[in-house]
């Protein structure tokens, strides 16, 4: 049975994100998505919401499960006995810093594999950060995030207190 780990901070889900998982899906029998961790960086949204909104995003994928983690993602790759890590990209610069990272993560595991999987047109424009915008701007959010859970992500957004 293969497994692939999709990996991401997920902040919030989109629906680029959901075309990725939709590809993997498709290739692997199982696909588990890492909603990763970063207790440095600082996130839109805190970790059980991006779990939530991931996991109501990808509810209707069988092979699907949703987990969040805060180790490196290497580790990671060994306790869940994946066959890869599939990135996404959009452009030259993702692709270019997705490189960067499968060199890093494979010359530390040697057993690490990546698979750059490329953005379908429909949905590169799509990113967290353009959603982040529209947020703020008050604008909607249906085209780009799963229509359950733009709800919940206005709403979490308006207990933050708009930021």
């Amino acid at each position: 049975m293969s497994l692939a780990i999709v990996p991401g901070s997920f902040d919030p889900m989109t629906l680029g994100h959901l075309e990725l998982i939709k590809t993997v899906a498709k290739r692997y029998d199982e696909v588990v998505v890492a909603v990763m961790v970063n207790r440095a960086k600082k996130y839109l949204f805190d970790e059980q919401t991006r779990v939530s909104i991931a996991e109501e995003t990808v509810k209707e994928l069988s092979n699907v499960r949703v987990i969040s983690d805060s180790g490196m993602l290497i580790d990671l790759f060994d306790r869940l006995g994946a066959d890869a890590v599939c990135k996404g990209w959009r452009n030259q610069h993702d692709y270019d810093y997705e490189l960067h990272m499968a060199d890093w993560n494979s010359s530390h595991n040697p057993r690490f594999r990546t698979e750059m999987i490329r953005a379908k047109s429909a949905v590169e424009h799509i990113s967290s950060t353009e959603v982040r915008r529209r947020l703020v701007e008050g604008e909607p959010l249906e085209d780009i995030v799963h229509p359950d859970v733009e709800h919940l992500i206005f709403a979490r957004f308006i207990e933050n207190g708009g930021n």
